[in-house]
């Protein structure tokens, strides 16, 4: 199910109460029905729940001290969606939507008295476009980090995202879970971008810049490794890579992790980059047509 969908079927039954002895998509007892959306500085929202993620009420009911969520805004002019995705975010992802709204002139006001450690930004909005928006932001002096949610999937807006300084670029078609660990790695400071763009980040940095690719590196890896990287590059989730592999989950989940280690990356996009500009390399060339050799002996 696309995080949109699991987003809005979540925000619908938030707003009509879930049915008698139902649970919260986090399995905790249904929450009480949310508060109607506030206007001026983009406060909570609909579906926004009490202000409180569902880990610090966890934590603080025995007694524990929480570490602190991580603190987001969202702004999309879709009610439903943001109603879905502050569910999402909070009751299974343990975050804190802190405002949101889909209107373009509570952004900077919201942002100012909350101060997220991250803004959720749709690209396509009803006065304006999120880009333009962010530039706004900006010359407000706010560099609050952001990551785009969208439905594009064109390789222009991708571009105009990165040139904009956003710190991700995910499609509203992710799974739920992946949206929710893109987020959490976005507020880490790391750059997420949806596994369906990775290729199409690959080819702009191909375009833009040439890094030596050191076949030495690309030798160290097992040829199970080897495998899953070329389905990284592809832009594969670990469950896509699992099932084509017929292996598991998290078999997929450590053949990930040594490969990172091996080639000194941080993210599944530098994995997908690294493995397209090796390809386009002499030695990826060679070392593609010697495999292709030896398949067809």
């Amino acid at each position: 199910m696309s995080a949109v969908r699991e987003a809005t079927s979540v925000g619908a039954m938030s707003a009509a109460g879930p049915p008698q002895g139902a649970k919260t998509p986090s399995g905790l007892s249904p929450a009480a029905p949310s508060l109607p959306a506030q206007t001026g500085t983009g406060r909570r929202d609909a579906g926004s729940g009490s202000g409180t993620s569902s880990a610090v009420r966890e934590a603080t009911s025995v007694g524990a001290i929480p570490a602190a969520p991580i603190r987001i805004a969202l702004v999309d002019d879709h009610a439903l969606c943001r109603s879905g995705l502050t569910e999402l975010l909070e009751h299974r992802g343990n975050m804190l939507v802190v405002g949101a709204t889909g209107n373009a002139a509570e952004v900077v006001p919201m942002l100012r008295e909350h101060q997220p450690d991250l803004l959720v930004l749709d690209l396509r909005l009803t006065t304006t476009d999120g880009l333009s928006l962010l530039r706004l932001v900006r010359a407000e002096g706010l560099a609050t980090p952001t990551v785009i949610l969208t439905m594009s999937d064109s390789e222009d807006d991708l571009a105009a995202a990165l040139r904009a300084g956003v710190r991700g670029y995910l499609l509203k078609d992710m799974e739920p879970d992946e949206v929710i660990d893109a987020v959490q790695r976005a507020a880490r400071g790391e750059l997420v971008v949806a596994s369906a763009m990775t290729l199409k980040l690959a080819q702009l940095l191909q375009s833009g810049q040439r890094g030596s690719v050191k076949a030495d590196l690309v030798a160290s890896l097992t040829d199970r490794e080897r495998e899953v990287l070329d389905h990284v590059a592809r832009g594969q989730s670990n469950k896509v890579i699992a099932q084509k592999l017929d292996i598991s989950h998290n078999t997929v989940k450590l053949h990930v992790r040594h490969i990172m280690d091996k080639l000194n990356l941080r993210s599944r996009v530098e994995a997908a980059v690294f493995a397209f500009e090796y390809r386009s390399s002499p030695e990826g060339v060679a070392a593609t047509g010697e495999a292709q050799r030896r398949v067809t002996r």
